[in-house]
C-alpha cells in the first residue's frame, strides 16, 4: 500500500484511514438510515480504522457511539475522541491567553 500512497493513487493507506469522500458517504448513508429506523441504535467501528484520529474524528462527526481498537493504539484513540469531542463542542484544542 505503501507504494500506492508514493505514487498519488491513494492520499492514505485505505486500510489505516477510510476514504471519507467514497466510503464516508456509504458510511453516513448507513448511519442515517439505521438512525431513521431505531434513533438510539449503539453503531461503531474495529480495527485499524477504530484507532486512526482521522477516522475517529469522522465517526465522531457521523454520531458513533464507540471506536474499538488494537490494545496499543487505545492511548492515541482515547486522546483523537477527546480532541474530536473538544473541536465539536466549539472549544479551542490550544490554551487560550
Amino acid at each position: 500500500m505503501e507504494e500506492y500512497v508514493d505514487r498519488g493513487i491513494f492520499d492514505k493507506e485505505p486500510f489505516q484511514t477510510f476514504d471519507q469522500k467514497g466510503i464516508g458517504r456509504l458510511f453516513s448513508t448507513a448511519v442515517s438510515l439505521a438512525r431513521s429506523v431505531k434513533p438510539d441504535l449503539k453503531l461503531g467501528i474495529c480495527g485499524e480504522h477504530g484507532g486512526d484520529p482521522t477516522s475517529i474524528a469522522f465517526c465522531h462527526s457521523q454520531g458513533l457511539t464507540y471506536v474499538s481498537c488494537s490494545p496499543f493504539r487505545v492511548p492515541l484513540t482515547r486522546l483523537a475522541a477527546a480532541q474530536a469531542a473538544i473541536k465539536a463542542s466549539g472549544h479551542s484544542l490550544t490554551q487560550d491567553k
